[in-house]
């Protein structure tokens, strides 16, 4: 139970509205509203205040593995449970003073940073995807209608079309990228949130789950069908300029798709980092700073055999491949990493 929910529920027991809470704190009762709503934590005098007030020690206040068995009518302290604590090494305790203390304002800018800028990066990359529809399109036209160009001014034009959506797409992650960047120490520092702060990320966390899930599945599940409009048409043998259109669609269905994980996923991410969960657990930053250049060579290698493979043979609608089978050729490789690093670490 975190702070907030506390006081709630102490303040409730004592049957006072906030107003009456207020008087006794000599505050305002939209202070008391803050706390309870987790928008913000009092200060460490308002605590102790707080624990005479209400007849509990402070322990109790700011611990989240406290929780509440039993509080009588009057207010006192009945029997809380604790939560089984981890066993911290002499190496994790000086890793735990070292860590950079983050307060719930700090947590809460860096929430709302992250959710405004997750919808102009996933729009950068829906853009990306979308870019080679119009070499296709001009290239389809040149050959077999509607438009009576040639193929050396549609292959130009669709060329300048593409770079014009990428370099538009690189603006973007340019821009609300450089918003990002001083948070960058949450992927790679040890941090250590203030009291509290756990508690109430973690509410948000849950409070966000639901609509995650929804865009995960959806944006997956979009992917997934995204060939269906393609195999139809291959399967009637349709002209084709009619397979070009498919595959537009097909590009149009799968960037959306990618558009709803990228939005999801950065919104969640900033949970797991805050939290130091998952992929950015203390375990996994320190394993992190070991091959993160070994990663960016690899991405950037990538991105070159991506482009020499789409221009030397200009089959844009199934380059695209290359994205899903090198993220999983990654993945393979940072599990043969792990498990190396794993083995050596036994002996």
């Amino acid at each position: 139970m975190i702070l907030a929910e506390k006081i709630t529920y102490l303040r409730k027991q004592k049957e006072w509205s906030q107003e009456e809470l207020a008087d006794q704190m000599e505050i305002s009762r939209q202070s008391v509203s803050k706390w309870e709503s987790g928008a913000s934590i009092p200060e460490l005098d308002k605590i102790i205040r707080m624990s005479m007030i209400f007849g509990v020690s402070t322990d109790f206040l700011l611990k989240d593995e406290y929780d509440i068995d039993v509080i009588s009518k009057n207010g006192q302290e009945g029997e809380l449970k604790e939560a089984e604590l981890p066993e911290i090494s002499a190496e994790g305790d000086r890793d735990l003073r070292k860590a950079r203390s983050l307060s719930l304002e700090e947590a809460n800018t860096y929430l709302e940073t992250v959710r405004k800028t997750s919808y102009p990066i996933a729009t950068g990359v829906l853009i990306s995807i979308l870019s080679p529809i119009s070499l296709l399109l001009m290239g389809g036209w040149s050959e077999y209608g509607p438009v009576a160009v040639t193929e050396n001014m549609a292959t130009g034009l669709g060329v300048v079309i593409l770079l014009l959506m990428v370099a538009g797409a690189v603006v973007l992650f340019l821009i609300y990228g450089m918003k990002l960047e001083r948070y960058e120490y949450l992927e790679e520092e040890e941090i250590q949130l203030q009291y509290g702060v756990g508690g109430i990320v973690e509410k948000q966390k849950e409070a966000y789950t639901r609509r995650y899930q929804i865009k995960m599945v959806l944006g997956v599940v979009l992917c997934i069908l995204s060939v269906l409009p393609l195999m139809f048409a291959a399967g009637l043998d349709a002209p084709e300029i009619c397979l070009i259109y498919c595959t537009c669609v097909l590009l149009a269905i799968v960037s959306l798709g990618v558009f709803l994980v990228v939005q999801a996923g950065c919104i969640w991410e900033s949970f797991q980092k805050l939290l130091q969960e998952g992929e950015y657990s203390a375990e996994k930053k320190k394993e992190r700073r070991k091959y993160s250049p070994l990663a960016g060579a690899y991405w950037c290698l990538v991105v070159a055999v991506y482009l020499c493979v789409s221009f030397y043979y200009n089959s844009w609608g199934d380059t695209w491949l290359i994205w899903p089978v090198a993220a999983l050729l990654f993945v393979a490789l940072l599990g043969i990493y792990r498990a190396v690093i794993q083995s050596r670490g036994r002996k």
